[in-house]
């Protein structure tokens, strides 16, 4: 789950270097937290949220598949 979020925020932002998912497993639950550079933020959100949105809804797919739910939590 970790290395798809990680592509594809990747692809979205100019900084690609820069982003970093830490992700925190617990028995059912895991709580990814993405960190990216400042200026590829309003890229990552969208517009009303739009993008996040989007890929939290992949997330929880992905999640689900595994029989686990998922959060994905944009960190500044």
């Amino acid at each position: 789950m970790r290395d798809f979020v990680q592509y594809v925020i990747s692809a979205l932002t100019e900084h690609p270097g820069d982003v970093e998912i830490c992700e925190v497993t617990g028995e059912k639950i895991s709580i990814l937290e993405l960190r990216c550079h400042r200026e590829d933020l309003g890229r990552v959100i969208g517009k009303n949220g739009s993008t996040i949105g989007a890929v939290r809804s992949l997330v929880s797919v992905l999640a689900a598949r595994q029989g686990r739910k998922a959060v994905l939590e944009v960190v500044e």
